[in-house]
């Protein structure tokens, strides 16, 4: 393929930067190499004057969200923030343009929610930042998220964000014009880590304790599975195949903590990103993490992150 691609980022406020360069830089890299004009960009914000990063840097934009042209690829481009804020006037074009155009609509970082806000993502895959996976999963129950650093084969492609963003362009670059392009725009990078899409988004837990036990992951992939109803870490160890005794002192070695404090950590983390980054009430983030009395929550969380779960929400005003 040869000729010229458009693409279109719609730049919501407050928009995360480095999944910006990465997903524009690539692009202009592939120009560069091949000596061609492959690529071309524009960026649209809400007033089509301005859109400005989470770290301040200000973009000159050429459209509003409600006259970006026809092109081939549309990719909304969000940040912080981006769940508690009104997207309607940008959806309305996003479905305006899903409805009448050939353009593939796709979102990179956070968003993804605000696909997901529209029904796009129903019944597909895609990815979202780590940071609001558990948030995600809440709101949007239909939507089959993965931790994956980015999703291509779907309708609406989706990209995690940060450097996850370089990888799904080099990936559409490798589908345009050859893998031997994408990898030599890797090189101009100095990016010598790109990943397929089916990478997991954080650093594994052997990764991160530099250890590879295989009962202690077990062991934490069912917590983690099983946060709103939690189960005993003698019932854990009975399905892994060890004694309650060996669980615990592999917790004490590699993680310096019990089974039992380190599924309330889970939990409690868990919490957090609900009270956070939704609307929920306490009390369903309370039940949605395996809390039966609210009372027992807010003392736990108290304890845990110096404020009860009403203070953090009471936060975000």
């Amino acid at each position: 393929m040869t000729t010229n691609q458009h693409f279109v980022f719609a730049l919501v406020e407050d928009f995360t930067h480095i999944a910006f360069a990465c997903a524009v830089d690539p692009l202009r890299i592939a120009n560069l190499i091949s000596g061609q004009q492959l690529y071309s960009w524009a960026y649209a914000s809400y007033d089509g004057v301005w859109a400005c990063s989470s770290d301040g840097t200000r973009v000159e934009v050429q459209h509003r969200f409600n006259d970006m042209p026809n092109c081939d690829r549309l990719f909304v481009l969000s940040g912080i923030n981006m769940q508690f804020a009104d997207h309607s006037f940008l959806l309305a074009a996003l479905r305006r343009k899903d409805r009448h155009s050939s353009t593939q609509i796709g979102g990179l970082c956070s968003g993804s929610w605000i696909l997901a806000q529209s029904g796009f993502l129903n019944g597909l895959k895609a990815a979202i930042h780590w940071e609001y996976h558990d948030s995600f999963m809440e709101e949007f129950p239909e939507v089959n998220l993965l931790r994956n650093v980015f999703v291509a084969d779907e309708k609406y492609p989706t990209a995690s964000g940060g450097t996850a963003t370089a990888d799904l362009m080099l990936h559409l670059i490798a589908q345009d014009h050859g893998h031997d392009l994408s990898i030599a725009i890797a090189d101009q990078m100095v990016y010598n880590a790109v990943r397929e899409a089916s990478a997991a988004q954080k650093v594994s837990l052997q990764s991160r304790n530099g250890m590879r036990n295989k009962h202690l992951s077990a062991a934490i992939a069912r917590m983690s599975e099983s946060l709103d109803n939690p189960v005993s870490p003698s019932l854990i160890a009975r399905e892994i195949g060890i004694s309650t005794r060996q669980l615990e002192r592999l917790f004490g070695k590699y993680l310096n903590a019990s089974p039992k404090k380190y599924y309330m950590e889970l939990r409690l983390e868990r919490a957090r990103h609900l009270l956070v980054q939704t609307e929920m009430s306490v009390i369903d983030v309370a039940v949605a993490c395996g809390f039966q009395s609210p009372g027992h929550f807010s003392r736990v969380y108290r304890t845990a992150f110096g404020v009860t779960p009403m203070m953090q929400r009471g936060r975000l005003g």
